[in-house]
């Protein structure tokens, strides 16, 4: 088989099976407030600085796993940019450092279309902006990388979940509601469940190479619970959410995607091979992706 060129390194380093995880936030949080003020210029701006944070992530994982030693021969997934030998350390950092920029460029004007009256919301915001970068950068890089620390799992359920749903609402509606937060807390540990598929793959070389992630420090059988308990959390704070604010049962049309997550936590309990959860992995963020459109779609014709 041919060697992967310079462009299929790329698309490798840029992940793109995660992609449609990262716009599930955006999504879920703009759309609950489609009906009392929505701007597509603000969507757009969050889906594009959302996509970009998720390719910073990507590549920055890449970078700090291959610097680290953790992406090895023993590593089961699939091999990474600079593993494979195709991308260099300094190509990388100029990539970490072009995306990072093109995140703050994207993130300001996104600030600035949602809350170019409200200042210091602005400034929150961008505190909020500038740490999503830091968190994006720091899972893998550096000397306290929290991603080798077991604290993977909480960064994903705050950027992913909580501040990525809560956060694009408010950009949309310009107030806040505390029950905001449960579907932020149901995107959030969703996102949480494909981290832990990924962890759970790479159990026995995270552990070699002194990643300590959540799954290697609790071991196979409690990771699986775990996941368990992610999946189920998540429908029940979305369930809370919709009953608390239903008007028409449209708003539950987003059920229709429990059989795949069910199949998920199914497939989770029988494999044996560590190599074999892969596929999983885009199948969650894929059913992730549908559950937040249908989500969509139930909020946009939750009328009376």
């Amino acid at each position: 088989m041919d060697s992967p060129t310079k462009v299929q390194a790329w698309l490798y380093a840029f992940r793109l099976r995660t992609l449609p995880l990262s716009f599930s936030s955006i999504i879920t949080g703009s759309f609950i407030a489609y009906r009392t003020h929505f701007s597509w210029l603000v969507f757009a701006l969050a889906l594009v600085t959302t996509l970009l944070l998720q390719v910073l992530s990507n590549i920055a994982n890449d970078y700090g796993d291959s610097e680290k030693g953790t992406d090895n021969d023993d590593r089961i997934g699939p091999k990474r940019a600079i593993q494979s030998g195709i991308l260099s350390f300094a190509e990388m950092r100029m990539a970490i450092i072009i995306c990072g920029i093109l995140c703050l460029v994207s993130g300001c004007a996104l600030i600035f279309a949602s809350l170019h009256e409200q200042a210091l919301i602005a400034l929150l915001f961008l505190a909020l902006g500038l740490g999503a970068i830091a968190a994006a950068v720091k899972y893998t890089i550096g000397k306290g990388a929290y991603g080798y620390n077991g604290m993977g799992d909480i960064f994903v359920l705050l950027f992913f979940g909580l501040v990525g749903v809560g956060g694009s609402y408010y950009l949309q509606a310009h107030t806040f509601d505390w029950t905001i937060m449960l579907p932020g807390l149901a995107i959030g540990c969703f996102a949480t469940g494909v981290l832990n598929l990924n962890n759970m793959r790479d159990r026995i070389s995270d552990a070699k190479a002194g990643k300590n992630t959540i799954v290697v420090m609790m071991g196979a059988r409690n990771a699986r619970i775990y996941h368990t308990v992610l999946i189920l959390a998540g429908w029940a704070a979305v369930i809370t959410f919709v009953s608390l604010h239903l008007n028409s049962s449209v708003a539950f049309i987003f059920l229709l995607t429990a059989p795949l997550f069910w199949r998920n936590i199914f497939v989770v309990w029988k494999v044996e091979d560590p190599k074999d959860f892969d596929p999983y992995l885009k199948q969650l963020a894929i059913s992730i992706f549908f559950f937040s459109i249908l989500f969509a779609v139930g909020q946009a014709l939750n009328v009376t």
